[in-house]
């Protein structure tokens, strides 16, 4: 497969998306940039902003398996990986799959669970397995977990650990729609349009998971200059010198910044990587690995507040 192949699969696939997704195009394109990536992401946003809708597209785009979880105080890890169960009639134990067993894994309000549930998804994001009763099964690919959580509501949550942000790709986050976009969406409910029939709007899939993996090994050749290297160390040294930061961006930080400027590349029809790319990928790359010191927050600053000075002060190369 060709670069102007992958250019191609992108555009329809984007125009497919704006059946479903009205506004809301870089949310989206960050979403493409995942899968193409292999990573997982992390979506953040109110109650209402198309978070589960936009799961259900990506997945209907690429014929992927989809399943959903709501996380709940009491959901216990067997209930996300599966358990072993012993049936009488063959006096035999068999594995019971678990919904973690398919392509796109919504983890909806994955902070209400606490911390013993989530740490079951842990090895599943960055192994693609499962270890129950000692034994590993492996996960169907392409597998990406799209996890949601809701900014302004604490009550009932429970904070994700660290290891678990860092193994996100991204931090999406999906915030109102302009008047005009919420218009649009509102004329096509009143014209028919049903969320939880995506065969009303007339999407059609683009690609399967085999031509997935296709686009992925096209994307590993895309070239990645010594400056460009240099450009993305750079930002990560910096966040971690950084005065407004108690913790910079991680070495998976810089990998996964390399990675995902790789595949915007490709999806832009290009070769070869360029400092615009990193720059447009470093905000939702390091928003949810770093922690802002106390005195920055009381300054007004968040996250990609912190990200843009970092960015301001590493030197752009030529």
């Amino acid at each position: 497969m060709t670069i102007e192949n992958v250019q191609k699969l992108f555009a329809a696939m984007k125009t497919e998306a704006r059946k479903v997704i009205v506004g809301q195009e870089e949310v989206v394109e960050q979403l493409f940039v995942a899968l193409f990536t292999g990573g997982h992401v992390l979506l953040e946003g109110v109650p209402g902003t198309a978070k589960t809708l936009m799961a259900k597209t990506l997945a209907t785009l690429v014929r992927a398996n989809f399943t959903r979880i709501q996380f709940t105080p009491d959901l216990m890890p067997s209930d996300v990986v599966g358990t072993v169960v012993f049936e009488t009639a063959t006096a035999t134990f068999r594995l019971k799959q678990g919904p973690i067993f398919t392509q796109i894994l919504l983890a909806d309000e994955i902070n209400r669970a606490p911390a013993k549930t989530q740490s079951a998804l842990l090895e599943a994001m960055e192994e693609r397995q499962v270890s129950i009763e000692g034994e590993r099964h492996k996960l169907p690919a392409p597998f990406m977990v799209l996890a949601t959580q809701n900014p302004i509501e604490y009550e009932g949550t429970y904070p994700l650990p660290e290891a678990q942000l860092d193994r996100f790709l991204f931090k999406v986050l999906v915030r109102y729609a302009p008047p005009d976009v919420e218009r649009e969406v509102l004329r096509r409910y009143h014209q028919g349009f049903d969320a939880h029939d995506l065969g009303t709007s007339g999407i059609q899939p683009v690609l399967t998971p085999a031509l997935i993996a296709e686009v992925q090994a096209t994307i590993r050749a895309v070239k990645v200059e010594e400056g460009i290297l240099d450009y993305i160390t750079r930002i990560a040294d910096a966040s971690r010198r950084s005065p407004d930061l108690i913790l910079g961006g991680s070495p998976r930080a810089s990998i996964s910044l390399l990675l995902g400027s790789k595949t915007l590349a490709a999806l832009s029809g290009r070769d070869y990587v360029v400092p615009d790319d990193v720059k447009f990928l470093a905000p939702p790359v390091y928003r949810h690995r770093i922690i802002l010191k106390p005195e920055a927050e009381i300054e007004g600053l968040d996250a990609d507040a912190v990200v843009a000075r970092i960015l301001g002060k590493v030197e752009v190369p030529r």
